[in-house]
């Protein structure tokens, strides 16, 4: 063993909640349907249901916390150009080869010019910024009148730290410590916030398919015990577990809003 090396030094590094450098570590799992960051493969799809076709030629779509990409694919053929905001260069580089154009950089401070945007959307990204108000600032900044917000974050609610960090980060679904429960998003707080930039904020609370999840579950269970499968098939196989309105926002919610002119 060279000199100063240590037996640990191979081991996982282990990070502070919410600490960016968890995705460079998860780089892999991105696009991975059975990975890690699956639910988020099904949150896009459910967030791309509220952005309809592009009303005008060179239509821009503006995606905050956009990681490796996950929404383009849902959006694909609506008509806008796809612009990818993101702190991470790895996952960033992934969303670029995707379609969407990469702009490396901080929800709360987005290098591009007031009122760009048809369409912002911000996907399970307020809950892991320290200053949510800033990134909901710069969103409705970016909107031009008429413009689109859709986003989903979690709640600031006691069934909501329960839901996501004390169960779900012991499932094989979610990375444990990808959350700081301390950042979730009270919903009205939200609504006022947004009303505030001028963007009429309506929310519905969204979980995923129980029996699906279900099923889902079982079947990545029985996949992590048999060989992976080659050609980026999914391991477990099936159809991926679709989001699904609730009445309660407690837990997961979306949000679509638009801009005053």
């Amino acid at each position: 063993m060279p000199y100063g090396s240590s037996p640990v030094s191979d081991r996982p590094r282990v990070l502070p909640p919410n600490d960016p450098r968890q995705y460079d570590d998860l780089a892999d799992e991105w696009w991975r349907p059975d990975g890690a960051f699956a639910m988020l493969h099904w949150l896009a799809r459910a967030r791309a249901a509220l952005v309809p076709p592009a009303t005008r030629p060179d239509a821009l779509l503006v995606d905050l916390g956009c990681g490796a990409g996950l929404l383009a694919p849902h959006v694909a053929g609506k008509g806008y150009r796809h612009v990818g905001v993101d702190l991470t260069r790895s996952a960033l580089a992934q969303a670029a080869a995707h379609g969407v154009t990469p702009v490396n950089g901080d929800a709360t401070a987005v290098p591009l010019a007031d009122g760009c945007a048809d369409v912002v959307a911000a996907g399970e990204l307020l809950e892991h910024v320290p200053d949510w108000r800033a990134a909901v600032a710069e969103a409705c900044r970016l909107l031009r009148p008429g413009g689109l917000l859709v986003l989903d974050t979690l709640n600031d609610t006691a069934l909501s730290r329960l839901v996501a960090v004390e169960i779900g980060e012991r499932l094989p679904t979610v990375p444990r410590g990808i959350h700081d429960p301390r950042l979730f998003v009270d919903d009205r707080e939200l609504i006022a916030e947004c009303a505030r930039h001028g963007v009429e904020l309506r929310v519905r609370g969204v979980r995923p398919e129980v029996g699906g999840t279900l099923r889902w579950l079982v079947r990545r269970l029985r996949a992590a015990r048999r060989p992976p499968l080659g050609g980026g098939l999914s391991p477990s196989g099936g159809r991926e577990p679709r989001i699904r309105p609730t009445w309660s926002t407690a837990v997961l919610y979306q949000g679509r809003g638009v801009r005053r002119g």
